[in-house]
């Protein structure tokens, strides 16, 4: 065992799924010189190239290829056996690094935390607030542990899994008057407030008006929910929002909630690598964010 370096079996295995000497050292915090290093090290141990350059490309060599299923089995049994040995400790946790949107975060999390919180009070977690785009990618990097984002949501070191349905609503002042049901024609000529561009929210939203061959000119567009949901209760306009903004109480003094047809809604899921390490932190984590529920 002592022949083998868990440091240069994880620099193999980041260049293998990454593709490059560049990006493995990028999602190491190394250096591109110190991962060469490693690699090197680990072929003259070994006594076989591991790896290949084809042009611009990283390819394993055949035993390169059999050594990343044991490397894969080490990996996992390092993480287990780091799980076990926590449990031994003085109820360390570990942390948790957890990515999601404003909205989510603003009506989903706080409960889910409150009770991890409770149950597990040496658990670290730290909440990052952003676009379903950029968590992928940073899930694929590791530069986060889990999150919990708006379907679609593919890639090959993804794990991905439906956790619940947000159907959206249309809220406008409770003076504007408006049918049982609003469609996508009904908004034409209204003053209608958006999410901002470049969110899956607001996406979602515009390919729903799309299909319908309705386009909007919003009178703004911001990123705010919460803020949003003012505009409205001052009477500016009305807006598109996801269900679990207005639930129970949540809808603003003075605004009326309306259900879309045909309906629209997303589809929340968590997303963890394929190959993430799960220590019991993250695993309490994941299985209370799976409860979640509008």
């Amino acid at each position: 065992m002592s022949n083998l370096s868990l440091d240069q079996l994880q620099a193999f295995v980041d260049v293998v799924e990454l593709g490059s000497f560049t990006a493995a050292a990028e999602r190491r915090g190394l250096s591109q010189p110190a991962v060469s290093l490693q690699l090197r090290q680990l072929e003259r141990r070994l006594g076989v190239t591991l790896i290949e350059r084809i042009g611009r490309k990283c390819q394993t060599t055949p035993a390169g290829d059999e050594l990343l299923g044991y490397a894969h089995q080490i990996g996992r049994l390092v993480g287990g056996a780091t799980e076990a040995m926590a449990r031994h400790g003085k109820g360390a946790m570990g942390r948790v690094r957890l990515g999601t949107g404003a909205t989510a975060c603003i009506y989903l999390l706080p409960p889910v935390l409150k009770e991890l919180r409770r149950k597990f009070p040496t658990l670290e977690i730290t909440v990052t607030t952003g676009n379903t785009t950029d968590f992928l990618k940073a899930i694929e990097e590791n530069a986060i542990d889990v999150a919990l984002v708006t379907l679609p949501a593919a890639g090959r070191m993804l794990d991905v899994t439906p956790v619940l349905d947000d159907e959206f609503v249309l809220i406008a002042p409770q003076d504007m008057p408006l049918p049982a049901k609003v469609d996508p024609a009904w908004l034409e000529g209204r003053p209608v407030i958006l999410f901002e561009p470049g969110g899956r929210t607001r996406s979602i939203a515009d390919a729903w008006l799309s299909q319908a061959g309705v386009t909007l000119r919003p009178i703004m567009s911001l990123g705010s929910v919460e803020a949003i949901k003012e505009l409205v209760g001052a009477g500016l306009g009305c807006a598109v929002l996801p269900g679990m903004a207005v639930a129970g109480h949540r809808a603003p003094t003075g605004v009326a909630v309306r259900s879309l047809t045909p309906p629209l809604k997303r589809t929340l899921a968590i997303v963890v690598r394929r190959d993430k390490k799960l220590h019991r932190g993250l695993s309490e984590t994941i299985r209370a964010l799976g409860k979640l529920s509008v």
